[in-house]
């Protein structure tokens, strides 16, 4: 039975990698996708929904449409950033008092030490897009 599991893995892995579009069927919903249309100037921005072996269904504008995969001529997508785009840094400074050489001390004071620590949240920029699928060359016709 394991090596049925084992065999089966094995063809999967190799037709995703005869498959392009398979690439495309594992996105997971939500992804932030950008789809070059077959004979169209602007891509369609959009957050992938699903995809079938025939079409990418997208949602733009909280609009679902399906787009035919024989009208994508590319689709990029947005990969996760880890940890999200939002990042806490903290910084703490402490300070002693500067007791200095000849200096009468003022009586009844003790010099303490102050610790000063500050928050700020720095919202980092989206990643880039990358190329998920492109339409595969035309196959040559015979002669």
């Amino acid at each position: 039975m394991r090596s049925l599991a084992l065999f089966l893995l094995a063809v999967s892995t190799a037709f995703c990698a005869d498959d392009p579009w398979a690439k495309v069927r594992e996105l997971k919903s939500g992804t932030e996708i950008r789809i070059f249309k077959k004979g169209s100037m602007q891509p369609v921005l959009a957050k992938m929904d699903e995809a079938s072996a025939d079409a990418v269904i997208v949602v733009v504008k909280n609009e679902q449409i399906s787009i035919p995969k024989d009208q994508v001529d590319r689709l990029d997508y947005r990969p996760p950033q880890p940890g999200g785009r939002v990042k806490k840094e903290v910084t703490t400074k402490t300070e002693t008092p500067d007791t200095r050489v000849g200096e009468a001390p003022v009586p009844h004071e003790t010099p303490t030490q102050t610790t000063t620590t500050s928050t700020n949240y720095v919202i980092g920029s989206k990643p880039d897009f990358e190329t998920l699928y492109r339409r595969p060359p035309p196959a040559p016709k015979g002669k």
